[in-house]
């Protein structure tokens, strides 16, 4: 489950109840709610905030903080989905209204990973590309953009499999079946090789975003599979990948056991 840390904090103070005297009030008896992770009571505080003073666009951060860490990925009751709509609701409204440049990156972060948690990949891609016009050097972001195009790509492939009835093991070799898989993947696949490229650049020993390269490479060769060379190709390259995961975990979890033994 996504975490959502609060990066600033009001005013300072221990938690009281809420005196009604200023939105500020408010906001430090929330504050201090969130961080001892009493949501619910949190949740009380920036809405009365926000609505002492609707245009406070901190208030509605929190607020959709709040709802966002009570929201729970995979469980589809109507109470659940609520609670994500309802930080959806929140995390937009923080758009329209005039937010830092900082406010506006956490907002348009949390709305893009609630989008994904529910599975709403079409809109947390558009998201995450609108996220890159203002932070464009998180190597996360392009690493996410990455893992929704495989997600993306993966659900139609098996799909076309089973309806073959194809094995685990067995290679799609229907030239109209390659042609539809690549009708289908291509564009998504090539562009999140590009993003991980874009993220290694940023952050070298990315080993997440190694994997995924490992990953998309294979559903590249398995619409290429009309290509048996490119197909080759595609597979070498995907195994190189996962040699150089491999090697930087190890590279990794060397380094951390030569730093804790000093």
């Amino acid at each position: 489950m996504a975490r959502f840390l609060l990066l600033a904090v009001v005013v300072a103070g221990g938690l009281c109840p809420s005196l009604g005297q200023s939105a500020s009030d408010e906001m430090r008896a929330g504050v201090e709610a969130y961080k001892l992770a009493l949501y619910d009571q949190a949740i009380v505080y920036f809405q009365k905030a926000a609505e002492m003073e609707p245009t406070l666009v901190i208030a509605h951060l929190y607020l959709a903080y709040a709802h966002a860490q009570e929201y729970i990925p995979g469980a589809e009751s109507p109470s659940n989905l609520l609670r994500a709509e309802r930080a959806i609701r929140e995390f937009k409204l923080v758009l329209t209204q005039q937010p830092s440049i900082e406010q506006r990156v956490q907002s348009l972060q949390g709305l893009a990973s609630l989008q994904y948690n529910m599975k709403q990949f079409d809109a947390a891609r558009e998201t995450y590309e609108e996220l890159l016009k203002y932070d464009a050097e998180n190597s996360e972001t392009y690493y996410s953009l990455a893992v929704i195009g495989w997600t993306q790509t993966y659900t139609p492939r098996m799909e076309l499999r089973a309806s073959m009835h194809l094995k685990p093991t067995d290679e799609i070799t229907t030239v109209s079946a390659c042609a539809l898989l690549r009708s289908m993947n291509q564009k998504k696949v090539e562009d999140g090789i590009q993003k991980l490229q874009k993220a290694l650049e940023l952050r070298c020993d990315y080993d997440d975003a190694m994997a995924y390269m490992n990953l998309l490479y294979r559903e590249k060769a398995e619409y290429e599979c009309d290509e048996p060379e490119q197909r080759a190709a595609d597979l070498k390259t995907a195994d190189e990948w996962v040699d150089r995961t491999i090697a930087t975990k190890n590279a990794k979890a060397e380094k951390a056991a030569a730093n804790s033994s000093q």
